[in-house]
């Protein structure tokens, strides 16, 4: 659709889940969310749903305490579905790859045990990265486990590297010229690795306030821009391929509130046309000039003011959706020139368990023009077609 037809989006189905950061994934007409049940003994959950009514088809708990984990509502990454498998990591580092219909466990690893986490603020988050038949993640363990390469199919190590701490920020995978580079950013650097060895190809020594590399890093036009709540901004240019990358920008603004062009919190900004959009510390929408990083405007009304205000963006065409923490849905257009809303709904409700305040700070899926969002009670699929 292109634009709402009400204030508030009916769901098609919802189904009850338990609190839980992480985003749900769609797949093959079943959709994937992990969660932790309020029960006596702490555990966490792998849920799997049927995509068009929202019937349960499997699920699989284990126990799970956590241990100096801060905001402990529940799991923050989100499952990955690859040639027929489900791939889940929780909040303590336990991994498993399951069978992608029935969710039998076809291997499992509890990288706490075996790598001895040095664990974040937050626990462990980062969304792990398929990369033909490895499976990257961020283990943040110790001896040089940072970053480790299992064979997907088996879980069998194939390399690890880096001795930084894990920030919470998702690996992503460019290629130019056949070569194909791994951006990782964790609490102390920002480091392109060759995905078959681990080598390092290039790294930015940067230790982010609290740890706090969130942000997905977002690649555009042989660019790599990132954005820390503490740290501010940084900008790199990879070299004709991708084997190196030299910093063009970085900017920090005295502190969290008098801020200097863009310090992100749980928000990936997008680029568009040259013109970096994302939001700052307390909700201000702003957009900024790639090339110096220099702020061309700000806005204050796509969510509401507040400490880790939160929009989650996703492009379309030359539209840009917005997902707010206050549960709503925008249809936008961003543009140098200034923030033009086009239509707004309310999808899901704000709960408390995430936030004292009342938030949604997961990422909603989009698949088969419906969407889907989860908060600390239900999961939610409503209808995004043009009526």
């Amino acid at each position: 659709m292109e634009k709402f037809d009400a204030e508030v989006i009916v769901p098609k189905w919802s189904v009850p889940i338990a609190p839980g950061y992480s985003g749900p994934t769609v797949a093959k007409g079943k959709v994937y969310v992990i969660d932790r049940p309020e029960k006596s003994a702490p555990l966490e959950r792998v849920l799997c749903f049927g995509e068009q009514n929202g019937e349960k088809i499997w699920e699989f708990e284990y126990e799970c305490d956590y241990i100096g984990v801060g905001y402990p509502a529940g799991p923050r990454a989100s499952v990955v579905i690859n040639e027929g498998k489900a791939y889940s990591l929780g909040t303590m580092g336990h991994l498993f790859c399951f069978d992608a219909n029935s969710g039998e466990v076809v291997w499992k690893k509890d990288l706490n045990t075996e790598y001895d986490i040095v664990m974040p603020i937050w626990g462990i988050s980062s969304t792990p990265l398929i990369v033909d038949d490895k499976i990257i993640v961020h283990v943040s363990g110790s001896n040089n486990a940072s970053i480790v390469a299992f064979d997907k199919n088996t879980g069998k190590e194939i390399w690890r590297n880096l001795n930084d701490r894990a920030g919470y920020s998702a690996p992503v995978l460019i290629e130019k010229n056949g070569v194909r580079v791994i951006v990782n950013w964790t609490e102390h650097s920002l480091s392109g690795l060759h995905p078959d060895t681990g080598e390092v190809f290039w790294r930015f020594p940067w230790e982010t306030g609290s740890g706090m590399s969130i942000a997905t890093p977002v690649f555009y036009k042989d660019h790599i821009f990132v954005s820390a709540f503490y740290s501010g901004s940084l900008l790199i240019k990879l070299g004709d391929d991708y084997t190196t990358a030299e910093k063009v920008w970085q900017r920090e603004g005295e502190n969290e509130r008098n801020t200097d062009a863009l310090h992100c919190v749980m928000n990936t900004p997008v680029i568009i046309d040259d013109y970096i959009y994302g939001v700052d510390s307390y909700g201000e929408l702003r957009c900024l000039e790639l090339a110096t990083g220099d702020r061309v405007w700000e806005d204050q009304t796509a969510v509401k003011r507040g400490r880790w205000a939160n929009i989650h963006f996703i492009q379309k065409a030359d539209k840009t959706w917005m997902f707010n923490e206050q549960g709503e849905l925008l249809i936008t257009e961003l543009s140098p020139e200034g923030f033009n809303e086009i239509s707004r709904a309310k999808l899901i409700e704000p709960t408390r368990k995430q936030h004292p305040r009342g938030v949604v700070w997961t990422h909603p899926a989009f698949a088969n023009k419906h969407v889907f969002i989860r908060n600390d009670r239900e999961l939610v699929c409503a209808s995004l077609e043009k009526r």
